[in-house]
Parts: C-alpha cells; sequence; structure tokens
C-alpha cells in the first residue's frame, strides 16, 4: 500500500503559513530598524579621528590644555621657601594615590585619560627623582581605585594599612633615598551622588551591579569608617601614613589632588610640612605642568576659587546639604514619608543661608566681629602664591566712575627674582541697611599679566558697570514688583590681594538710592519677582540667615527634624525631613501632573506647501516675520519629532531641509559615551582648575579649541559648560562646576561659550538651574531659596553666559525650583530666560526617560519654553505628547523654532542634510532584498510543488 502524501490544500496552508510569519518577522524588524534608526546610526557610525583637520585640532587642544595646567596649579603654602625643589632633586612620594591619581571625574562630565601624563612621569621630566622601590612597593598593592559615578559609588579612599605597609626597612630605604618626602592625597568625585558627610553606612555596593554598571554604596575599609569623619578630611590609613612620614622626614611637601576643597588644618601642626599644592583634575597634561611647578621650571600662578574653611561642614549652607525627606503622619502615631502619585519619594533641600555662600558668609561674618577669621579660614578665596613677588598699585588718576561705568588701571610690577603671573581682584562693599541681603566684600573684576620678567611691569584695567552693583530686593520693600536696587549710602572698592587681604583703597562714592523699575541696561525685560508661586507658601522656608544683628539666627536656618519612619514592609528608619499634610502633595502632584485646558481656539498652520529651506534663515533676526511660512510647513509628525526626539542630537526634518546635529557631552572636552565607537576628545582640566587660572584667555582658547574637534568630527552641539556653584565642598560634580562664586563662574563661562560658538557650534549650559547637589536630583528635589539668592547666585552665572557669551543653546535640570520641575518652569524658562536675558535658542532637558523620571512632564516642558527632550537611547524613554492640544501644538511650534533658529546659525546649516546613506542601512536594503526574493521563490515553489504534489496525490491513490 503506497504511503499517503500530504493534500495539496494541507501543504499549501502549511507551508503558507511558515512563509506568512517570516514575512511578518521581516516587515516587524523593518519597523522596528525605521523606528530605532537613528539610535541605530548613533551606534554605528565612526567617527573619523585621523584626518588631518581631527588631527590638527587634536595637537591645539593638547597645547591649551597644557597651558590651563600650568596656570590653574595653586601653591597654597610654602614656608621657609622649601619650593621649589633644588634641581637634581631626589624625593619620597608617599600614598597610594601617586600610582593612580584623579584626572578629572566621573559621568557625563568625565572624559578619556587613558594617555594622560602620569604623575610619575610628570616628575621624571622635570628631572625630579622619584623613589622606585617606593613607588612599586605601592603599585604591588592590591588596591584599586573605586568608582564613584552615576550607577553607584565606592567612597573607599585607597590607601595601605599603615602598621603593615610602612615596615622599619621601606622606611630606611626611604630615608637612605632622601630626607624629602612628597605626601600626595586624592580625592575624587562624579556624577549621581554627592560626597558623604559621614564615612559610616551600610555596605550596598556591589561591582557588578547591573548591566549598566555597579549599584549601591561603600563608604570604605573598615578601619576607616567612621561616623565622625568624612569624605573631605584624613582618614584612618591616612593618619597612619602622616605619622609615618612626619616622624622620620623634616622637609614634607603636600600635593592635593582634588576639585573639591580639603580640610588642610592638619598641616600646621607639623613643622615638618613646609609646601601644599592644590591641583583640581588635570586632565591630559597636568601632571607634567605639576612636575615642572615644583621643580621651578614653571612659577605656579593660580588662585582659590573657593575658600578653604578648617571645618568645611562650618559653611552655613552645610546644615541644608544631603538627604531630606517629605513626612506624613499617618494618624495613629507613626509616620511614613511622603511621595507624589506616581510613586516618585518628595525630597528636598533648603537653600536657608540665601546670598551667604561661601566667602561671602565668612568675610562678613568676620566683618560682623561674628567670628575669628583666623580661627575659621586657612586659605582665602582667591589666595594663591608664586615664586616672586608682586607689587601692584592703582595707576594715578585712572579711576572712572560715572553714573553707569568703573573703570581703573593698576600697574603689576615684579619685584622678585623670577619671572611670573599675577592676578589683579577689584572688590566692592556696599551698604547694609538692613533691608536687603548684602555680603561685606564682593568680587567686582579681575585680570591676569601676562609673564612678567624680574622689574618687568604691567597695566591691567578693570572695568564694570554701577548696576552690577545692585542686589535683588524680593521682599519688595523699595518697588511694587521686586527689582534690582542701589540702596543710598557709601560703595567703596578695593584692590585686594584675595578676598580677605587688602592691597590698597581705589575710592568710594555716596550714591543715591537707584531702583531699577524701569530694567537695567543689559536686560530686555525687567527684572520683577518671578518665582513667588515656586518657592513661597506651603513647603518653602520659614527662616533665612540674615545679617542682621550679626548673624544671630544662625541657629534657627536648620529647620529640619528627626522621625522615625515606617517603611512598606513594617520596618522602620530615621530620616530627616519637615512634617506635611496630603494637602501639600495634592498641591505638588498637580503642578506636577495636570495639564492646563487650552486657550488657544485653533491649531497652527502644519504641512504647508511654500517651498522654504532653513538654509535661507542663516542670518534671518529671530523676529523676523519670513519665519512663519517656514514654521507653516512643518507638519504634525515634524514637531513631534523635533520635540521628542532630541538626546545627543536635534532631529532632521526632510519638509524644511533641517540638517540632524550630532551633540556630545563635556564639559572637560567632548564625550561620547553612548554609541558602539565612543569617542573622547582631549582631556581638559575641570573646570574647577580652569577658573583657578583666573585667566580668562585661556577660557577662550579651550572653548575655540573645543570647538575646533567638534567640527573635525562633525559634532554641532556640546553639553557644556557647567556652571552650577560650589555651594559646599561636598558637591559631587563641584569638578566641572568653576567656583562659588557667580560673577567668576560667568565670566568663564562667557568666554568658553563665545570661544566654542566661533567655531560654528553650539552649547547647551547647564544645569539650569539650582542643580547644586547631586543628592535625591534625579527625583526633582525640590529646591527652596528666595528670589535674591536665586538671582544673585544660582541664575547670575548662567544669565552672564547668555548676556555676554551668546549663548545659543541651555540644559534645563532634574530639580524642581521650589515646587515646580525647573524643565517645566514657565517663569525661569520663558520670563528669565528669553523674556528678561533675551535669550535666542533651544533649551534641552537632562536626562529624560518618561518611566524613571514621570515628574519630567513633557507636555507642561514644552509650553514651558523647554524645547527639546534629552531621550538619551531614544525612541527608548520617549514621551507621548498630546497632539490633539492646541495649546501643545503652538508650544512645540516654537519649540521648532527655538531649535531651528540655533540649527540656522551654527555651522551645521553650511553642511546641510546628510546624503551619504549609513553601511546598516544599506546592509539592511540587500538583506531585505534577499529575504524577499526567498519569500517570493518560497511561494512559487510552495504552490508549484502543492500542483505537483496533487497531481502525484491523484496518481498514486488506490482506486475506489
Amino acid at each position: 500500500m503506497a504511503k499517503k502524501k500530504m493534500s495539496k490544500k494541507k501543504f499549501r496552508i502549511v507551508w503558507s503559513s511558515i512563509l506568512s510569519v517570516i514575512l511578518v518577522i521581516a516587515l516587524g524588524a523593518n519597523i522596528a530598524l525605521a523606528y530605532y534608526s537613528d539610535v541605530i546610526t548613533a551606534y554605528f557610525t565612526e567617527i573619523d579621528t585621523t584626518s588631518n583637520e581631527a588631527v590638527a585640532a587634536r595637537e591645539k587642544s593638547t597645547e591649551v590644555a597644557e597651558k590651563i595646567a600650568d596656570e590653574g596649579i595653586v601653591l597654597l603654602q610654602n614656608e621657609d621657601n622649601a619650593l621649589p625643589l633644588a634641581e637634581g632633586s631626589k624625593v619620597n612620594v608617599f600614598g597610594w594615590s601617586f600610582t593612580n591619581p584623579i584626572y578629572g571625574g566621573a559621568g557625563s562630565g568625565g572624559t578619556d585619560a587613558s594617555t594622560a601624563i602620569t604623575p610619575k612621569a610628570g616628575f621624571e621630566a622635570a628631572g625630579i627623582e622619584i623613589n622606585e622601590e617606593l613607588y612599586n612597593a605601592y603599585a604591588a598593592t592590591d588596591l584599586k581605585r573605586p568608582v564613584i559615578g552615576i550607577e553607584g559609588q565606592d567612597f573607599t579612599i585607597p590607601e595601605p594599612e599603615p602598621e603593615e605597609f610602612y615596615t622599619d626597612e621601606l622606611i630606611s630605604q626611604a630615608k637612605d633615598f632622601s630626607d624629602t618626602a612628597v605626601l600626595f592625597i586624592a580625592r575624587s568625585g562624579g556624577e549621581g551622588a554627592d560626597l558623604p558627610k559621614s564615612l559610616y553606612g551600610e555596605d550596598t555596593y556591589d561591582e557588578n551591579g547591573s548591566p549598566q554598571g555597579p549599584t549601591g554604596q561603600k563608604f570604605g575599609f573598615e578601619d576607616d569608617q567612621d561616623p565622625e569623619k568624612h569624605y573631605l578630611e584624613l582618614t584612618t590609613r591616612e593618619l597612619g601614613m602622616l605619622d609615618a612620614v612626619t616622624e622620620n622626614f623634616d622637609n614634607i611637601i603636600v600635593v592635593v589632588n582634588s576639585a573639591n576643597t580639603f580640610e588642610l588644618d592638619w598641616v600646621n601642626n607639623y613643622d615638618q610640612i613646609n609646601g601644599v599644592v592644590n591641583i583640581a583634575g588635570p586632565g591630559q597634561s597636568g601632571f607634567g605642568s605639576l612636575g615642572r611647578v615644583l621643580a621651578g621650571d614653571l612659577n605656579p600662578s593660580g588662585k582659590t576659587v573657593d575658600i578653604y574653611a578648617k571645618d568645611v561642614l562650618d559653611a552655613p549652607a552645610a546644615v541644608n546639604f544631603g538627604d531630606f525627606d517629605y513626612v506624613l503622619e499617618n494618624g495613629d502615631g507613626t509616620y511614613s514619608t511622603a511621595a507624589d502619585s506616581k510613586g516618585v519619594p518628595l525630597k528636598y533641600v533648603d537653600l536657608t543661608e540665601g546670598v551667604y555662600v561661601g566667602y561671602r558668609y565668612y568675610e562678613t561674618a568676620a566683618e560682623e566681629g561674628v567670628i575669628n577669621y583666623d580661627e575659621k579660614i586657612l586659605y582665602p578665596f582667591g589666595h594663591g602664591l608664586s615664586y616672586t613677588s608682586f607689587e601692584q598699585e592703582v595707576v594715578a588718576d585712572s579711576l572712572t566712575w560715572n553714573d553707569t561705568d568703573i573703570s581703573v588701571d593698576v600697574e603689576v610690577t615684579n619685584t622678585g627674582d623670577a619671572a611670573g603671573k599675577e592676578v589683579v581682584q577689584l572688590y566692592y562693599t556696599p551698604p547694609f541697611t538692613g533691608q536687603i541681603e548684602k555680603s561685606s566684600i564682593n568680587l567686582a573684576a579681575f585680570g591676569k599679566t601676562g609673564v612678567l620678567e624680574p622689574g618687568a611691569s604691567e597695566t591691567v584695567t578693570l572695568s564694570f558697570k554701577v548696576e552690577d552693583m545692585a542686589a535683588y530686593d524680593h521682599n519688595k520693600i523699595f518697588s511694587e514688583n521686586g527689582a534690582y536696587v542701589l540702596e543710598a549710602g557709601e560703595y567703596s572698592l578695593s584692590l585686594m590681594r584675595n578676598s580677605h587681604e587688602k592691597i590698597a583703597d581705589v575710592a568710594s562714592e555716596t550714591l543715591s538710592e537707584v531702583v531699577y523699575d524701569s530694567g537695567r541696561s543689559s536686560d530686555e525685560q525687567v527684572a520683577v519677582n518671578q518665582f513667588d508661586e515656586e518657592v513661597t507658601g506651603e513647603g518653602s522656608i520659614e527662616t533665612y540667615l540674615s545679617r542682621a544683628d550679626g548673624f544671630t539666627n544662625m541657629d534657627e536656618i536648620d529647620q529640619n527634624e528627626t522621625f522615625t519612619v515606617t517603611n512598606e514592609d513594617g520596618s522602620t528608619k530615621e530620616v530627616e525631613g519637615t512634617l506635611v499634610d496630603q494637602g501639600f502633595v495634592d498641591m505638588v502632584n498637580s503642578k506636577r501632573y495636570d495639564i492646563p485646558a487650552d486657550t488657544q481656539d485653533s491649531a497652527p498652520t502644519t504641512g504647508a506647501d511654500n517651498g522654504l529651506k532653513l538654509e535661507d534663515y542663516k542670518d534671518v533676526a529671530f523676529d523676523d516675520e519670513s519665519w512663519e511660512p517656514l514654521l507653516d510647513q512643518l507638519t504634525v509628525d515634524d514637531l513631534v519629532t523635533i520635540v521628542t526626539l532630541g538626546g545627543y542630537k536635534t532631529s532632521e526634518i526632510a519638509s524644511v531641509g533641517k540638517p540632524a546635529t550630532v551633540d556630545y557631552d563635556g564639559p572637560a572636552g567632548i564625550s561620547n559615551f553612548i554609541s558602539g565607537s565612543p569617542l573622547s576628545g582631549i582631556p581638559f582640566p575641570a573646570e574647577v582648575m580652569l577658573a583657578s587660572t583666573w585667566n580668562i584667555e585661556l577660557s577662550t582658547a579651550m572653548g575655540e579649541a573645543i570647538g575646533e574637534e567638534a567640527a573635525a568630527y562633525g559634532v554641532t552641539g556640546w553639553y557644556a559648560p557647567a556652571m552650577n556653584i560650589h555651594r559646599t565642598a561636598f558637591a559631587g560634580r563641584n569638578f566641572e562646576y568653576y567656583s562659588e562664586d557667580p560673577y567668576l563662574s560667568g565670566k568663564f563661562a562667557a568666554a568658553t561659550v563665545a570661544g566654542y560658538q566661533s567655531k560654528g557650534g553650539i552649547v547647551y549650559l547647564k544645569h539650569f538651574a539650582l542643580n547644586d547637589q547631586e543628592d535625591n536630583r534625579t527625583l526633582g528635589v525640590l529646591t527652596w531659596g528666595d528670589e535674591q539668592a536665586i538671582r544673585e547666585i544660582y541664575l547670575k552665572p548662567f544669565e552672564i553666559a547668555v548676556k555676554e557669551g551668546g549663548a545659543l543653546g541651555m540644559m534645563s535640570s532634574f530639580n524642581s525650583i521650589g515646587d515646580v520641575w525647573a524643565g517645566a518652569d514657565e517663569s525661569l524658562l520663558t520670563e528669565v530666560l528669553r523674556n528678561e536675558w533675551g535669550f535666542r535658542g533651544l533649551v534641552n532637558t537632562d536626562f529624560f526617560i518618561q518611566d524613571a523620571y514621570p515628574y519630567m512632564n513633557a507636555d507642561l516642558a514644552v509650553r514651558a519654553g523647554n524645547d527639546i527632550m534629552l531621550t538619551g537611547v531614544a525612541p527608548y524613554g520617549v514621551p507621548k505628547i498630546n497632539t490633539d492640544s492646541n495649546d501643545t501644538l503652538w508650544a512645540m511650534r516654537d519649540a521648532a523654532k527655538n531649535a531651528m533658529f540655533a540649527v540656522a546659525n551654527s555651522s551645521a546649516i553650511d553642511n546641510g542634510m546628510s546624503s551619504d546613506t549609513p553601511q546598516w542601512v544599506i546592509i539592511t536594503i540587500v538583506v531585505d532584498a534577499l529575504v524577499a526574493l526567498g519569500i517570493i521563490l518560497g511561494f512559487y515553489f510552495v504552490f508549484r510543488s502543492s500542483k505537483n504534489r496533487d497531481q502525484q496525490y491523484t496518481e498514486d491513490a488506490p482506486l475506489t
């Protein structure tokens, strides 16, 4: 009996189903590839770093980076002229970190320093011979540099156990080698967490962690853990090393490799310690500069950008810096931490110190007689020594002081016997009447000489505007709506060596009251209170630090309480926080998630066929009406694409000929860590080290050099410079911010911006604004402050960079200003930034993942003036935006204009839209063609075979 074969019908059904499934899979794969095309292209795109342009740009960057390091090293102390070292010196370098130092920081502000000059190489190149046996002993330990990054933080400070390491044999060998010791101490910082105020806590660190990297936290070796010690002081192991060194060496130099101010009061307890040098994140070449400074081939000229307190926890800001919860009473005598309706814990930070940040507090408190300055401060703001001496003198009759401008010439003479550079610092002292808070001294202007040979002189001109001395009257004492005010009284100018040491009285004038209720000369819209709705009312600060009565309310500014809260699993824990009610939580929910009803009766025109191209708008003014027909060409899909797909790029829009831009991170050089071929430009010194040069020309040169690198790589946007304030020493990202002083920060940022954008790029100033701590930032931490401090301290650097630098881009921040997310704060992004400061460009969010950060509401953001969402691995995390809302459509149209204006005024418009098909697309097309051919042939053979099978089935079937 013949074997029965599959019927024609069944054969067709089975194989047609298989081929149909393959077809569906192929179609689905192509849809997914199209949806993820931008990400795939970015991942597989390799940037040519070997072109002539790229090589030349990297060489220039290397040169500029070295110049910054040359001038950014700060000689803090030099007793008995211990430095420079004698020619041909031999030194013992103690401290494991000398074998593995800090070149910068971690996170998006980090760079690849794998080819950077090491400290050992820098010493040796300068002719300093190090003790190789001691060096190798450190290198042979099993210690490694711990990770302090976004995913997790290991705060272990790597040093060998003193009793085991510093044996009699090791010390004897070191003493035989040299009688000079260098003590090398390093501290790191990174994005995602602030530095611990206590080296004590549960070890949750997992070095394997998630696929993205380590998770959890660790606070050090068991013998280093101490609840009374913090990260910015010597650990138990370091104290053991200090004892071993000071007991055996009489000539000791301390090198501090840290961007965060380190507690150094202990150096004065040892007569053996003669020199102290600070080198923040030095980037590519900085340790070569350090070697030359120690050897005397380079005269240090850096100055501190933060005040060095003997106790860094003594600053008024320190009591309100950290992890603070809003707490709800459960009604049964227990407490729980509050969360919003999306489950985001409600955290806060209070800026109760007001304007008294850094030197502004310490100098004012000393002026008021509240503190003994010498007992509190080791090194003032603006302090730095040299190997030579300088005399500064106000040039006779050079002072100009009229109703609008102040200018003075200062002659600087090198009175020593070594060539060097000197910084000139001018400060003003305003009258204090008790009505508006004011620091007793404020940096007004600064400059730096070129290299002066012994006996040579140079005249430095310092100038600023009279209105720059105005304070902001947020309490509406002098105006109905708040205003900048020059109170009546005596204003004096002082030529200073630093924030504390006066060289000469320059001038003083008694001014009449001036209320800038018609605006300052640099304002396009009058500055009035814009943040009352955000930072007043429930949850806001009750008591701010006040100079009135000599800071007698210092004990009142810590308004946090301790609560025992019950977790969901029934366990309890102690938290610091503030008691609120459900009404407060509901208010936060409303501001985060409620979308106001439309006010526009109709939608904007979309999809018009006007035949216009963005390339024709390169020099067209922002307010020119000719933009409107171009915007009419944008489709709704175009608007959604521009707004929601803004991660590390701006999107290509064919309807108006808008090219895509490639935007990379910063701010210590170009950094791209999201692609399959990550790219890092030359690692520049950290911004804090750049600011320590007090040389604006170097900031301009850095911007230009990075701009040329970017142009060589086809990169337009640069997520930099970063310019939040060093509110305390513990902020994890102080390395990528300039200073505690907003004026110094703004001037350096403006110069960097102008330099970078002169090469056709677009900067994204970050993080706008009040993102001055890392802890809880991604929870949208509610940041409370008064409008005076917000404007004078935290917004001032951004204001200067926009008005003087001409910034085309801005990155909003994770945190909230009061109870409103900064990225959806219309007062910040529209009223102050655009209307008041005259900003013309685009605003991007910080990293945007809708599910992870639900308070980052895209509809509210775009309506407030936040143009594009930084969907970092777009389209993962891309928000859905309401295209049925007329108000949202109009807001997206404005956002598209802002983005296109910035691109039109960059070199990206000259390069045009990409005409090159990515390699992966070509491969996909070929594969698609082969798959399609295979499916067609498959169906052909199925039907042909089934026909033959039917005939065969008929012939072979038994007769009935």
